[in-house]
This record gives C-alpha cells, structure tokens and sequence, in this order.
C-alpha cells in the first residue's frame, strides 16, 4: 500500500498492510531547527511516516506564527495590528478591531514555536453581538487546495480545519475569552453562551458551504477546551455536543471526512465523541502527556464505531525515550489499541525537541505491525 491508501483505509476502520505511523503537524521551528529548514511533505519522506499535511491558508488560527488577520478585512471589521515587540523570542502585538458599533481589541504573544492570547476580545456581553453583525468569515479558494492535494499524492493525506481560531464552537469561544470565564458563564448564564455558541456555528456553516468539492481528505474539528481535562461531561454534554453534531453532519452532506480532536481528555464523553457523529477521534493522548485515560481504555468503550489516530507520548517517548522505549510502545499501541485497525498511531500532539532519528525509529517500529 502508498501511504496514502494506508491512511485512508485506517481511517474507514479498516485493516491496512501495516500499522500508519504519523505526527498531528510538523511545527516550523523543527523542521529549522533539526532538518534544515525542509518541506513537511519532505519532512515525511525524510522520516518515513506516513505524511499527514495540514492545510492552513483563510483558517484564521491566530495562533499561527506569522498569521495576518488583516487580511480577511471588510469595510466594516478592520484588525489594525500595532507591533510591540518584533523580537522572536518575545513577539507582542495589540490589535484593535473597528467596527460600525464599536471596537473590539486583544493582544497576543509569542515565540519562535507558537503564539498565545495575553488579552481576550470579549470582554463585556454585548461585545458578541459585534462579533455576530460583523465578523468576516473568508470566502475558500479551491485551486490551491487541489494543488496541495495533487502535490502530496501517494505519500499521504490532506487534512483541513473549519474556519475559525479553533475549529468547534466551544473552543473557538475558548479563544474570544478567558476558559475560566466562559466555563462560570456556562453555569450562571447559559442562555448567553448558547447565543455565542450559535454565533460561532452560524459562521462555520457559512465557512463549511465555501468547502464544496474542496480536495481534502479529512477536516479536524473540536479542540482541547472541550475536552474533559478542562470542562465537565455535563458542560460538554450541553455546549459542545449539539454544535459538534450540527456541524459534523454539514461536513457530512459536502462528502468530508472528519477527526474529532480533543487532546487526549476524553474521559467521560466517550459516548459523546461517537454521538457528535465524527468519524475519527485523536489524538488519544496518555497520562504521561496530559490525557485522563489511556489509548487503550478509550478504545476499549468506543470499539470499532470511530477510527483513532494518536496515542503515542511525544516528549516522555518520542523525544527523549530511547530506540529501545519507542519501538516497545509502538508495539503495545498496535497491540492494544490497533489490533482490529481502524489506527493510525501518531504523536498525540506538537513537538519541537525531538531528535530526527527518533522519528526514523518510530516509522520504523510501525513497518514491524503487520495486519
């Protein structure tokens, strides 16, 4: 099998030749660092892993490290961005967004490996109803997905998000303010942050309608605010679960396959995850990494209803583990959580101090897990 076929036949919970070894994304800052600046889709090949490349272009993530939000400008949202440090080690920038009604504003930091929120942009109740009038959502140009798409062939898939600093509706909120506000918002005044979350879907669908024949093999929605490392199963029960599903099953009607991502917290909403209608859950992150449970449990309770992609520790193993450490915990993932396919075992998350030839010793491991 091409790494391509693999990937996807993993994905249809299916048995393919061998285990698909692969990573969520590579980061910038290692592919500079550790392989002289190459290609993800090189990075891939380099390695040996079945290439998972994500597509970044009119998704808005403002975590992104040299993102432009003014470009997505109207004449009635205009992102006016004032640089307060151009230092790649300290990057500061205040943004102030004018709009008919009112302004909005918030500020970001960073380094060479991400970017962060420091000030939210929702910071009365009222400020959502700008967002709601005004807030561009940007058109999707198809060619250059298609380019990407046909650029990667055989070695691997083409992932793309929904619009939106994060994908769900919940963690895109998460992104507008402060996670402990919103979560104290969720108890004292719902009917509020359900007017948000609708906010938020409305765009996404609008977003989901510009996906029509786009050339992407699977979107990732959801993101670790909604995990339950962070809220209650009650909490995503309400305000997650019925945005997921609405949104999964417009993904579903334009023929997009899609990958649930909720940073290993998945304790609690496992039947939530299958419920949402998703066809993948990731990134089945462990307790040594962050997670509330093991690959294995996770997959244990939900069986072969969804596809999984994750499960392997990226920094405690794949960074800092020895040869000997990483293939004995790609074979225990194959073992038990693979077993029946329906896997692909990936780093369950960002790397950025991880020695080349340990991703050589992961592609490697997987080769050895035949079906």
């Amino acid at each position: 099998m091409t790494s391509k076929e693999r990937l996807l036949c993993a994905l249809n919970r299916e048995k393919p030749d061998r285990l698909p070894a692969s990573i969520h994304q590579w980061q910038g800052y290692h592919l500079d660092r550790y392989m002289n600046g190459i290609s993800d889709i090189e990075a891939f090949k380099k390695t040996g892993l079945d290439a998972q490349i994500q597509y970044f272009e009119e998704m808005t993530q403002f975590w992104l490290v040299d993102v432009d939000t003014s470009k997505f400008n109207t004449k009635t949202w205009k992102d006016e961005a004032r640089v307060i440090s151009k230092n790649p080690d300290n990057r500061l920038t205040h943004r102030t967004i004018h709009t008919p009604e009112g302004i909005l504003s918030y500020k970001t930091a960073g380094d060479r490996k991400t970017t962060w929120i420091t000030e939210y942009m929702i910071k009365k109740d009222e400020d959502i109803e700008l967002i709601r009038k005004y807030m561009p959502v940007p058109k999707l140009d198809l060619k250059p997905i298609e380019k990407k798409f046909d650029e990667i062939g055989d070695a691997g898939i083409l992932r793309g998000f929904v619009w939106g600093d994060q994908a769900g509706c919940f963690q895109h909120a998460a992104c507008l303010m402060d996670i402990q506000d919103l979560i104290v918002a969720c108890l004292e005044k719902p009917d509020w942050v359900h007017a948000l979350m609708k906010i938020l879907l409305d765009k996404k669908l609008q977003f989901i309608e510009f996906m029509k024949g786009a050339k992407f093999d699977l979107i990732e929605t959801g993101g670790g605010s909604a995990s339950t490392t962070v809220i209650s199963p009650d909490i995503h029960e309400e305000f997650c679960l019925p945005y997921d599903r609405t949104m999964h099953d417009a993904l579903h009607n334009i023929g997009l396959r899609i990958t649930y991502h909720t940073c290993g917290g998945t304790f609690g909403i496992e039947e939530y995850i299958v419920d949402n209608h998703t066809d993948v859950s990731e990134t089945l992150a462990p307790p040594t990494i962050g997670g509330n449970q093991e690959p294995w449990e996770f997959k244990e309770k939900i069986g072969n209803r969804i596809a999984c992609i994750g499960g392997l520790d990226q920094f405690n193993v794949l960074s800092v583990g020895s040869k000997k450490n990483i293939r004995d915990k790609v074979i225990e993932l194959f073992n038990k959580v693979g077993y029946e396919g329906g896997y692909v075992c990936s780093a369950s998350d960002h790397f950025f101090e991880t020695p080349v030839e340990n991703l050589i010793t992961f592609a490697d491991a997987a080769k050895e897990c035949l079906y």
